[in-house]
């Protein structure tokens, strides 16, 4: 398992991300230490960054945006988000898009 990800075992999925807001297009960047960097073209005013963010992840894993949330870091460049209904392989595979 990665270590920006982790599976619990009531099936939700915590993600590790760094986040750099104000970016040219939004996308998944590889890893940054122990977490997976995700630019953002949102800018970190009022919340839009982290709206879309939620958003972008949900959209990435096919999944409402309801199953996903934020769980710390709501105005952090790290943030921590949890996911439910992803399996680890759909969450492995959003570096290699």
């Amino acid at each position: 398992m990665s270590e920006w990800f982790r599976l619990a075992a009531d099936g939700r999925i915590t993600l590790t991300l760094h986040i750099q807001p104000g970016a040219k297009k939004t996308e998944f960047a590889g890893l940054h230490g122990d977490a997976l960097k995700i630019r953002l073209a949102a800018p970190p005013v009022d919340g839009k960054a982290n709206e879309a963010l939620i958003r972008f992840v949900a959209d990435a894993l096919k999944l409402p945006k309801s199953v996903v949330s934020l769980k710390s870091g709501h105005t952090s460049r790290r943030k921590v988000l949890e996911v439910e209904g992803a399996t680890a392989d759909a969450i492995a595979h959003l570096m290699a898009d």
